[in-house]
């Protein structure tokens, strides 16, 4: 417990050497909380460690070594910090480069082309043999439905009764994909 000498010692060296220690904390850190703060800690380090100075000590030059590391503590912490704040920045603009670049490559016409054939391929490969050969008859190869029903040997309505059968199966596999292409 402390002593009213004690504490009035105390109130005097804060009184006396707070502003000075403010200053000389604020010259480097730069930042008038921080500094007042870091004097405060100085000061109350040396309260809290004051007995295991000797009678002869200079208690004002220890609080300013103590401050003084403090201040190249906060300083050092505040280079790490800006350190990894750049480091954050700079990944960032790798992702936002990496991102437009990305983007000015895209084809959305490709895309959809490439898309749109593999559902049409899923979707042939879907259909019966005859229904697929008429069906690729007539778009891939563009034939007439005469002329594909005298090369199979079929009917102008057997053929039409496959084109209107492989639609369909095409309607199911594509219907998304269509819904997608109405929305954009």
């Amino acid at each position: 417990m402390e002593t009213a000498s004690e504490i009035k010692a105390f109130n005097k060296l804060f009184a006396d050497y707070h502003g000075l220690f403010v200053r000389f904390a604020n010259t480097y850190i730069q930042d008038e909380a921080a500094a007042e703060d870091i004097a405060v800690e100085g000061i109350m380090y040396y309260w809290e460690n004051r007995r295991s100075l000797t009678s002869d000590s200079n208690i004002p030059a220890y609080i300013l070594e103590a401050i003084k590391h403090k201040c190249l503590n906060y300083l050092r912490h505040l280079r790490v910090r800006e350190d990894v704040e750049q480091r954050i920045r700079e990944h960032q603009e790798r992702v936002n480069d990496l991102r437009i670049s990305t983007l000015e490559a895209c084809d959305p016409q490709e895309i959809f082309s490439s898309e749109a054939q593999q559902l049409v391929d899923e979707a042939l490969a879907m259909m019966s043999g005859k229904t697929r050969q008429i069906f690729i008859m007539s778009r891939y190869e563009n034939k007439t439905y005469p002329e594909i029903a005298a090369h199979l040997s079929l009917s102008v309505k057997s053929v039409e009764f496959h084109i209107s059968k492989a639609l369909k199966i095409l309607r199911v596999k594509l219907q998304d994909y269509m819904a997608m292409i109405l929305f954009l």
